[in-house]
């Protein structure tokens, strides 16, 4: 069959939606969901955003100009002279400095002052003494370890979720134990890195309750992808049950199945890479498992914390997140649920 005389017409106007769609498609993705630069909650980042839509705005004319010139050039390009203005050359130049030079360096200067003036500053650490508390955050190969430094009492300790409570003013102490990592919770604050031997500091607060999405956004690493944080902004009267809870040491095993578990966590060496605070378990190379079962998530994120997913990966964490820091200890699948059971205790 002899295809319609119109068929390239239609295959061409084909094309041309489906690459439409996926332009659109690939400009919103970055908005809305958990990790969006586009829903700020708190001060600072509702300015980053303010910036962010004006140099979308501005990159749009630019954009749209560019290309309506473009096709201007293509459409007279059997035509002598400057298109719509006819051959005069001094018009020609002013276009092309007033385009070329003026405009560009108008877009640079305001932007230099919007972000490197303004929006740096007003984003930048805050000043000392004018927060009302400090938590540091440790960035590892690949997870977060979060200390509460406390001058009435044990220091609380937990691992990839940072609670703070809300309208409250927190100075947040970043280094790194081992390669540079790099710290950002879009809807919270703005990135900062994480270099050894060097402390940066941001401050982080927000009015509104929730749980806020942080990633670590410097590769570091096999696993960097899946090294995220939660960020979990409760109530005052809510966080500080929970922050007297983390100083709290781990809670002693009640059933026979949880003093089993414990006994194998100590004999199978759990006990020289995590730290059970209150226990002979002092280990500093894995995640503080003191109260890991109130954590939500498990490896930074990674998977849900339950029964089901614990003892998956105390068998085999290597299948789950491939070239992290936990050995396979060779334990059988009993073995495995025995000890999840004395962690999911932990509470």
């Amino acid at each position: 069959m002899t295809p319609a005389p119109d068929a390239p017409a239609r295959r061409k106007r084909k094309l041309v939606c489906a690459l439409a769609l996926l332009i659109i498609a690939a400009g919103v993705s970055g908005c809305g969901g958990q990790q969006s630069i586009v829903s700020p909650r708190s001060h600072q980042t509702h300015v980053i955003a303010v910036i962010w839509w004006w140099m979308l705005g501005a990159a749009v004319v630019v954009f749209v100009g560019a290309i309506g010139l473009l096709v201007l050039s293509w459409a007279r390009r059997r035509q002598a002279g400057l298109p719509v203005f006819g051959q005069r050359e001094g018009l020609a130049n002013g276009m092309v400095i007033a385009f070329g030079i003026v405009v560009p360096l108008i877009v640079l200067l305001v932007l230099f002052g919007a972000t490197d003036i303004y929006a740096i500053q007003f984003t930048e650490a805050p000043a000392p003494g004018s927060t009302r508390m400090t938590v540091d955050v440790i960035g590892r190969q690949w997870w977060w370890e979060v200390r509460y430094p406390s001058s009435a009492g044990p220091e609380a300790v937990t691992a990839n979720e940072l609670h703070i409570p809300t309208d409250t003013r927190i100075q947040v102490v970043a280094t790194t134990d081992d390669v540079i990592h790099s710290l950002w919770v879009p809807r919270l604050a703005r990135k900062i890195d994480m270099i050894p031997g060097l402390e940066n500091k941001i401050l982080l607060e927000t009015p509104d309750a929730g749980r806020y999405i942080g990633q670590c956004s410097e590769f570091c690493g096999l696993q960097h992808a899946h090294m995220r944080l939660a960020v979990v902004a409760e109530p005052k009267a809510s966080y500080e049950a929970w922050l007297a809870n983390m100083a709290k040491p781990a809670p002693a095993p009640v059933t026979p199945r949880e003093r089993e578990g414990e006994r194998l966590f100590f004999s199978r060496g759990c006990g020289g890479c995590h730290q059970l605070r209150g226990t002979e378990a002092g280990g500093t190379v894995g995640p503080d498992l003191t109260h890991v079962a109130s954590r939500s998530t498990l490896a930074a994120l990674t998977i849900a914390n339950n029964p089901r997913e614990l003892t998956a990966w105390i068998h085999d964490p290597q299948a789950i997140k491939p070239g992290n820091h936990m050995p396979d200890l060779g334990l059988t699948k009993r073995e495995a649920e025995t000890i999840a059971t004395f962690l999911e205790a932990l509470h």
